[in-house]
């Protein structure tokens, strides 16, 4: 079987594989660990999804859930199927599937392709308001269309441009995807004064060295579904975007799409890492070795979770916020500084904290 070849000493402790015969909804549920609490993860929909891709993600939640201090542990699911067909269906048949995993072992929640009314659709099927969160207000719900990722992309870029002595007012940034993540990231990182030149979607990439314009872009999306359509600028193809002479680049859509075929392309002093796993960890090492700043997806993107934790807990998008600014700077800072201290990637260094967390909690069982 696929999942043999990473079975390890931290999990995964349940992979379930779902099948609807009436909807045709193919699902994977992967439960990573659950030392710290029940595995928190989203719900993507993707129509090449594997039980690998989605291991690697729930491996991921096991970290960041742990660093960030939450009562969750590590878990991930996914649906198999083409992302314009009947959503709501779909998660009310795989939320169904779940019913007795949910919110006891496994806690759902928004992510690729999945939003506030994709929750509704979930829990109805599960038969528990609780079986998610991300729900739409009208369920007492936080979705994660209140950017709350993009929000702890752009303290956690700013915190790390401050370390590198740079700050961000008038630094040049490019953004790969431009979803929910992009959007936000580039909406607080222009408040905060950065210069976003450049950002791709699925269809190219749009460079503007003079900087683009947040409600423009935005329009410009919205009317002509892609960011290409924007007024000025250069169009480029989507992958160009990493060999951009920027200072900060933050890749925040799929996973693996800085490798080694395009690693030595990239410029920028520091790299944010919106999306799960978004650079392959030899290019990481690449990329550490000639002195670029790294913030770990287990860090930058943890906006999402700590959103999901204050929903869970019923508190206020107002509390969301301020746990966001305080947990997301907190440990960008503290992992650039002991990445620093111990001349160590700072991925490792992330990890050594997270694996510290995570074995205490397996060790009180």
């Amino acid at each position: 079987m696929e999942a043999n070849g990473f079975i390890d000493e931290w999990g995964p402790e349940k992979i379930i594989i779902i099948y609807d015969q009436k909807t045709k909804t193919k699902g994977i549920v992967v439960i990573d660990n659950s030392a710290l609490g029940p595995g928190k993860g989203g719900i993507r929909l993707v129509p090449d999804l594997t039980v690998t891709e989605v291991f690697r993600l729930a491996r991921v939640m096991t970290w960041k859930n742990a660093l960030a201090e939450l009562p969750f542990g590590g878990g991930k699911s996914g649906i198999k199927g083409d992302p314009k067909g009947d959503k709501a269906s779909m998660l009310r048949a795989f939320g169904k599937a779940l019913k007795s995993l949910c919110p006891v072992e496994y806690l759902a929640g928004p992510d690729m392709n999945t939003g506030a009314e994709e929750m509704r659709a979930f829990v109805d099927g599960a038969g528990n308001p609780k079986a998610a969160t991300g729900k739409p207000t009208d369920m007492s719900g936080l979705p994660h269309e209140l950017g709350s990722t993009g929000f702890g992309v752009a303290e956690s870029t700013q915190v790390a441009a401050e370390f590198a002595g740079i700050g961000l007012n008038g630094t040049t940034v490019a953004i790969e995807g431009f979803g929910n993540v992009g959007t936000f990231a580039m909406k607080f990182l222009s408040e905060k004064g950065a210069k976003i030149v450049a950002v791709s979607d699925s269809k190219g990439t749009i460079y503007e060295p003079n900087g683009l314009n947040y409600d423009e872009l935005m329009k410009t999306k919205k009317e002509k579904g892609t960011v290409l359509g924007y007024p000025s600028g250069k169009q480029l193809p989507t992958a160009d975007l990493f060999g951009l002479d920027v200072s900060i680049l933050i890749p925040g859509a799929r996973p693996d799409v800085i490798t080694e075929k395009n690693v030595n392309n990239v410029k920028a002093k520091i790299i944010v890492e919106a999306a799960n796993i978004p650079v392959k960890l030899e290019s990481e090492a690449i990329l550490h070795g000639r002195g670029v700043t790294i913030v770990p997806d287990l860090i930058a993107n943890a906006g999402g979770v700590l959103l999901s934790y204050t929903e869970s807990i019923g508190g206020t998008k107002e509390q969301a916020f301020s746990l966001i600014t305080e947990r997301v700077r907190k440990n960008t800072k503290m992992v650039l500084e002991k990445a620093k201290n111990e001349s160590t990637a700072e991925r490792d260094a992330a990890m050594s904290i997270a694996k510290e967390r995570v074995l205490a909690a397996m060790a009180k069982r």
